[in-house]
């Protein structure tokens, strides 16, 4: 997957494919803050199919999600998990150029018989419009994760 370039402000931004030892201190920081590092590491993060990007300025993370190859009401799907921007850089479009390039990464994954299109994800209630905003839909009522608080189910069919 080809890199991408976002300007905000004067500082260019690469979007790009990312380890997993990358991400996890933004990770941390915004979704996990105040709990032990380990629990910004999630079950899948070194699955084959699993694939991270971000958004850097420099060598720092500012952006980061990644895509597990799961499966959605019995039907191949990818789940984006451990999304997260750094407070500085909200509403500036990383999430969005994040987002757009893990989503054409995982349609074009050549080892899959065909594209899987089914998108899913636990969104916490504060991101809910931002994902509204990139095409996805609400299809549960709220739900608690006790180490991250009040979640809805929301999907994504391109």
């Amino acid at each position: 997957m080809q890199d991408r370039l976002l300007q905000i402000d004067a500082r260019s931004v690469i979007i790009r494919a990312a380890s997993v030892a990358e991400i996890i201190p933004l990770r941390h920081r915004i979704l996990r803050g105040g709990l032990p590092i380990e629990e910004a590491h999630f079950n899948g993060d070194a699955a084959p199919a699993t694939r991270h990007a971000g958004a850097f300025v420099d060598q720092d993370a500012i952006c980061c999600a990644s895509f597990m190859f799961n499966s959605w009401e019995g039907e191949p799907a990818w789940q984006l998990r451990g999304m997260a921007t750094d407070d500085g850089y909200r509403g500036f479009g990383a999430g969005t150029a994040v987002l757009e390039f893990l989503t054409a990464w995982v349609l074009d994954e050549p080892h899959l018989d065909r594209p899987v299109n089914r998108f899913w994800c636990n969104a916490r209630v504060p991101a809910l419009g931002f994902y509204q905003r990139q095409g996805w839909q609400i299809v549960s009522e709220q739900f608690d994760v006790p180490t991250a608080g009040p979640h809805r189910k929301m999907v994504k069919f391109t």
